[in-house]
């Protein structure tokens, strides 16, 4: 029963699809956090004083002209930390479980699969399945 339950963790789609259900909502309210405590009033010194942020105006006196850099340098500085946290704590420590309990594969070489067929072929017709014409 136990055996079942641990090879169904170690599978790399459950890893993966555990990553992207944390990705989506655990990190991003800590990170979403860090970003409006710190990261936007960093980005709002380079800003105007009249404005909530990193970006400029494309016409004078037209509040809907302001383009924002600084919500879109937050979005990446957002998925970087991100994705950072979870490689570091979710994908390395499932890798090392993975390489150390986990079950190996077998995998059949290029050289041993080359055997197979001349194998079959020396066998002739009717080991193989077909017919073989000359």
């Amino acid at each position: 029963m136990f055996k079942g339950f641990k090879d169904f963790l170690l599978r790399g789609n459950v890893v993966d699809l555990a990553v992207a259900v944390v990705m989506g909502t655990a990190f991003v309210a800590i990170v979403t956090a860090f970003s409006n405590g710190i990261i936007n009033p960093l980005l709002a010194v380079f800003g105007e004083s009249d404005e909530l942020g990193l970006g400029f105006q494309l016409v004078a006196d037209k509040p809907a002209t302001f383009i924002a850099i600084g919500p879109i340098i937050t979005a990446a500085l957002n998925f970087v930390i991100i994705a950072s946290l979870l490689y570091f704590i979710v994908v390395v420590p499932a890798n090392k479980a993975k390489k150390r309990w986990g079950t190996a594969e077998a995998t059949a070489t290029e050289l041993e699969l080359l055997a197979e067929i001349r194998d079959l072929l020396a066998a002739g017709p009717e080991r193989s399945g077909g017919k073989h014409e000359s």
